[in-house]
């Protein structure tokens, strides 16, 4: 399926006279070329979760780094993290961190993309209808592990500049590259590594990621995300494991006490029930209310794509403000209960509880974690139980906002025009992206996401997929957008002077 205002190769003769009219023709003429090479790249099992496949993690940055070298010319550095420990005692090399760059021209602006090359675990047996880690096309769709989600993005950006070289053209922005191999588990050395490589930032005027999807069919511009605050609620009864038979009836039983616990997380409408934690979430604007009301999103194709037979909001603004700029909170899971088929008559002597509340502007992990703390303590001793708590914060990541009137959202909005004929919707994404406030943080640069993946891509599920149109029509936006964002740059430079 094409998505929305996507041209075909007949009716992208509007660019007749436009200056990347050849750019486009030439990414058409080699739409196989390009697929086959995202197929040779989604061929490498480079799963960072599993240490036994580390070694297929490096040789994808290696490969990555050697074809930027021979076919664009790059200046490529790869960066080594170290190691790190394995819960076994072992130590595990860290796959490297490409940095390249291509141009220096002090005339034009700078643009850092940043990627990642790792994947997600996949196997034939968790529900694939193909291998995995064989690229196969179907209806055009090309599914594998990796495809939408960063390989196919990745590749884009990468083929977008080999157009210009391959035409001869000169590439109207300095760019410079950041692409991991370890996104997929939490990036671990990268913003060290980053704070260590100030200097490679010095010139760089926008950042750009890629690494999420569109709402829809229409193509759309991502402004923010979620952060996130993700808790283990412990409880800790007798020193092993009781029979229900003896001891059930007469022990307080550390289940029951988790149990009781997560029950009072949240209510059946999905508020939040641990007091003060609305206190800092900003407050909807009229003008960011507007934004919602244009965005294409149908209620009952989400629903049906996900299985879910109703939304707790019955409008499409309300569903995508929860969504998005709300808070929320989700249990995932309880580890030491019995969870195995059959039936086992077990008191857990520890049981740990895990759930996340998602951050949104103004909020700060590190208050919720403090009244998160206190609430669920305060609710512990009206249990009265003689079993012992204890209440962590594992992951605390602030959430990302971007100002969409920055020159590169300008630009984009542009390129997406040109390439698909329509203007994007402005979205915000409900999941976390940490490296995007990391950047922001980082570097005080403006940073915006321009997704390429559809929204029914299933980046990490079974099945997952980028549509051939998407990729090919996703390189001729790239390509695009490097010619629309010095127009815009110089505007603003003229008129800060």
């Amino acid at each position: 399926m094409l998505p929305i205002g996507s041209r075909t190769d007949e009716t992208a003769q509007f660019l007749l006279s436009d200056p990347l009219k050849d750019i486009f023709n030439h990414i058409d003429l080699h739409q196989d070329e390009f697929v086959a090479q995202l197929k040779t790249w989604l061929a490498v099992r480079s799963d960072s979760s599993d240490p036994a496949l580390r070694g297929e993690v490096i040789r994808m940055m290696q490969m990555a780094a050697e074809w930027m070298k021979t076919l664009l010319g790059a200046e490529v550095q790869l960066v080594e993290l170290g190691t790190e420990k394995l819960s076994n005692g072992e130590s595990l090399l860290l796959p490297p961190v490409i940095l390249a760059v291509l141009g220096s021209d002090p005339e034009k602006p700078t643009v850092c993309f940043y990627g990642h090359l790792d994947v997600q675990p996949a196997q034939k047996e968790d529900g694939w209808a193909t291998d995995p880690y064989t690229m196969t096309e179907i209806n055009g769709n090309l599914y594998a592990r990796g495809a939408t989600d960063n390989k196919g993005p990745v590749l884009a950006w990468l083929h977008a500049v080999k157009t210009y070289k391959a035409l001869q053209k000169d590439i109207p922005v300095n760019l410079k590259f950041v692409i991991e191999g370890l996104e997929e588990t939490g990036s671990d050395g990268l913003e060290n590594l980053l704070k260590s490589k100030e200097a490679f930032f010095t010139n760089v005027d926008y950042i750009v990621i890629s690494d999420n999807v569109w709402l829809s069919r229409k193509p759309a511009l991502t402004y923010g995300t979620r952060g996130n605050a993700y808790f283990f609620v412990e409880v800790e009864g007798a020193k092993k494991d009781l029979h229900s038979g003896t001891f059930g009836g007469i022990t307080h039983e550390a289940m029951t006490d988790l149990v009781a616990l997560l029950a009072k997380l949240v209510d059946p409408s999905g508020r939040i029930l641990i007091p003060g934690i609305y206190d800092d979430v900003a407050p909807l604007t009229e003008e960011e209310k507007k934004l919602y009301e244009n965005i294409e999103f149908d209620l009952e194709e989400h629903k049906n794509a996900t299985g879910v037979t109703k939304f707790r909001q019955a409008t499409k603004e309300e569903v995508l403000l929860h969504l998005w700029r709300y808070p929320s909170l989700s249990i995932h899971g309880i580890e030491g209960a019995f969870y195995a088929t059959g039936s086992k008559t077990v008191i857990p002597a520890k049981v740990t509880g895990k759930f996340s509340i998602r951050q949104v502007p103004n909020m700060k992990p590190d208050v919720a974690e403090k009244k998160v703390i206190k609430y669920i303590t305060d609710e512990f001793e009206k249990l009265k139980s003689p079993n012992k708590l204890s209440v962590t914060m594992a992951i605390g990541a602030l959430p990302w906002m971007a100002n969409i009137k920055d020159p590169q959202y300008t630009a984009a909005r542009r390129a997406i025009e040109k390439v698909f004929g329509v203007s994007p919707d402005m979205i915000r994404d409900g999941s976390t992206i940490p490296i995007a406030k990391t950047f922001q943080t980082m570097t005080k640069k403006s940073v915006m996401m321009l997704p390429i993946g559809g929204a029914d891509d299933g980046e990490h599920s079974q099945n997952e997929k980028i549509s051939r149109t998407n990729y090919i029509q996703g390189t001729k936006l790239f390509a695009a957008f490097f010619m629309e964002l010095p127009k815009v740059h110089q505007q603003t430079v003229v008129q800060q002077t």
